[in-house]
């Protein structure tokens, strides 16, 4: 495996949109499906080619998310767009595989305390599900991917402090498991441009190109600089939220993943492609504005708009 430190900065990206998911489960509105529909259909036309469309958790847990079915059926129908799903155990992996979700997201949470109230299973009981969830995918002959999500890996408002070593651990563990992609997930905010680092290249020691997904929540300013500490390590693929919404349940007052438009901007003003259109984001995100009329929206670039050092080209390129 080469050294970590080699890998260079990418020179195309790629924005797993996670809104319709991470940010909406976090609202207590349901937003109509149709209106879902048009999300997809604009974030399409916008450049967008991932989107995690849901997740297939029980309907009296999390009704926003309820149609998720519904979503990634049309999803699937767009040409050239990746549709992933969220999946917290078997059964949820099991409705992904029928509906043929290009990927589905594992969550496991490095944080013990964590792990408990989010799931009610220990990190271990998790890994042991993702050898279960392996099975199932091959015994179905499905050619959907399988990626774990490691959460909490930088901190956690219960248990606080978590080793980065148990991070290793877990990942080593999942990869063992049958995964066959791991992301690294700041979920509450916590982490800084050092720590990203050092922990992206201890387990890229560990996962190589399996790993190639950063996660970061910008609770406390630093989910741009967090990003560009992972593609200094030669990450290709980054979460973000529209408008910078959604959060954690186990973090009050947490405002939410990285602004996608903001994260494009940034990625377009260095020279990395990602094929997104600055203008379109920025459209669509007047009407998440309105669809999530009294909610508070983040991010920067909606309001100052892009400098004129910029060719809107640039962006889009």
């Amino acid at each position: 495996m080469p050294d970590s430190s080699s890998r260079a900065m990418p020179r195309k990206v790629s924005i797993r949109e996670v809104g319709l998911r991470d940010g909406l489960q976090n609202i207590p509105r349901v937003v109509p499906t149709s209106v879902k529909l048009e999300w997809i259909r604009d974030a399409y036309a916008a450049g967008q080619r991932e989107l995690e469309v849901g997740s297939f958790v029980p309907a009296r847990l999390m009704p926003q998310l309820a149609d998720t079915a519904e979503l990634l059926a049309f999803a699937k129908t767009l040409p050239g767009l990746v549709a992933s799903v969220l999946v917290p155990n078997l059964k949820g992996a099991e409705r992904a595989i029928a509906e043929e979700a290009d990927a589905m997201l594992v969550p496991l949470s490095a944080s013990h305390a964590h792990s408990l109230a989010n799931l009610r299973k220990s990190p271990d009981d998790v890994v042991a599900e993702v050898a279960r969830i392996r099975a199932a995918r091959d015994a179905a002959r499905s050619r959907t991917l399988l990626e774990v999500g490691i959460s909490t890996a930088f901190g956690c408002t219960i248990q606080g402090r978590v080793e980065e070593d148990e991070v290793v651990r877990l990942v080593q563990a999942v990869l063992d498991a049958g995964a066959e992609r791991v992301s690294l997930a700041d979920t509450v905010g916590y982490a800084d441009p050092a720590q990203v680092s050092r922990l992206f290249e201890k387990v890229l020691r560990v996962a190589g190109e399996r790993l190639d997904c950063g996660h970061f929540h910008d609770t406390r300013g630093l989910g741009l600089a967090n990003c560009f500490a992972a593609l200094q390590l030669g990450i290709r693929r980054l979460d973000a939220c529209l408008g910078g919404i959604g959060g954690c349940p186990h973090a009050p007052g947490a405002s939410g993943n990285v602004a996608t438009e903001d994260l494009a901007y940034m990625l377009a003003s260095m020279g990395i492609e990602t094929g997104q259109d600055f203008d379109a984001l920025i459209a669509l995100r007047g009407k998440l504005a309105t669809w999530l009329d009294g909610e508070t929206l983040h991010g920067s670039l909606w309001r100052a708009g892009l400098p004129k050092t910029m060719k809107r080209e640039e962006v889009a390129a």
